[in-house]
């Protein structure tokens, strides 16, 4: 397994294929085990990047997360950039992970080529996110499935990471901290905007919401599919694959 530092602790990443580099970046409460599904539709058109973040998956855990969460995230997708040389990396973020593509992208955007942000809020959590998030995560605990499905994606201690990630996503609610490390019309890299219809995870205004970012930031794409749960990149994952495919190339 491979590992890069970050903090003076262990973050894991994996490398397939060849080609062009494309990074996943997996949503909250999961892993980079999330993508297992998709990763076939990729791999033969890319080198696919994959990272658990700090705390999740393989990765070293942490005490407690910080509420710049996602920026944070975005830092460590440039610190890996970096420590693998490459440049001009393209980026695929989804929910949790889609804060975190397009922060790497604010960071340091001359070591990203194009960025995907897919079923995600946007510029700002929706106005019920907290008590939805506290809804859902007692439900998905009771759940034999979803259970096996963290225990997948973290192993044995997969309570660690699930408890830690919502204690640190009602904080961020609580204190409504800013999502991003600079302002969303200071993107300078392509952005395509992804997701469902159907999404029961994001506000439901969200196409409002991608509508006004795009304009905010004077450019981009957006892509909406009327059918599929979350993430929109997974539950559509042909469809989804040849529109990012051919965004990317």
């Amino acid at each position: 397994m491979s590992y890069f530092k970050y903090k003076n602790k262990n973050v894991y990443y994996r490398e397939i294929g060849e080609g062009k580099p494309v990074m996943f970046l997996h949503g909250n409460a999961v892993s980079s085990k999330m993508f297992k599904p998709i990763l076939s539709l990729y791999k033969n058109n890319f080198k696919v990047i994959l990272i658990d973040f700090l705390g999740s998956g393989k990765s070293d855990r942490v005490e407690t997360f910080d509420t710049d969460l996602w920026i944070d995230q975005g830092k460590q997708v440039i610190k890996l950039i970096k420590y693998l040389g490459y440049d001009k990396v393209n980026l695929i973020g989804t929910s949790g992970g889609a804060w975190a593509a397009i922060n790497a992208a604010l960071y340091c955007p001359e070591l990203i080529n194009k960025v995907v942000a897919d079923s995600f809020d946007g510029r700002k959590l929706g106005d019920t996110f907290k008590e939805d998030l506290i809804e859902e995560r007692i439900s998905t605990k009771k759940s034999i499935f979803t259970k096996y499905f963290y225990k997948w994606c973290h192993g044995k201690d997969w309570e660690n990471p699930v408890d830690k990630d919502t204690e640190v996503l009602i904080k961020m609610a609580e204190e409504d901290v800013p999502l991003f490390y600079r302002p969303i019309k200071e993107l300078s890299v392509p952005l395509l905007l992804t997701g469902s219809m159907k999404d029961e995870m994001i506000k439901k205004d969200f196409i409002t919401e991608y509508e006004e970012m795009i304009f905010e930031i004077g450019a981009g794409d957006i892509h909406i599919f009327e059918k599929g749960k979350h993430p929109a990149i997974i539950s559509n994952a042909k469809e989804a694959s040849k529109i990012i495919i051919d965004f990317l190339e």
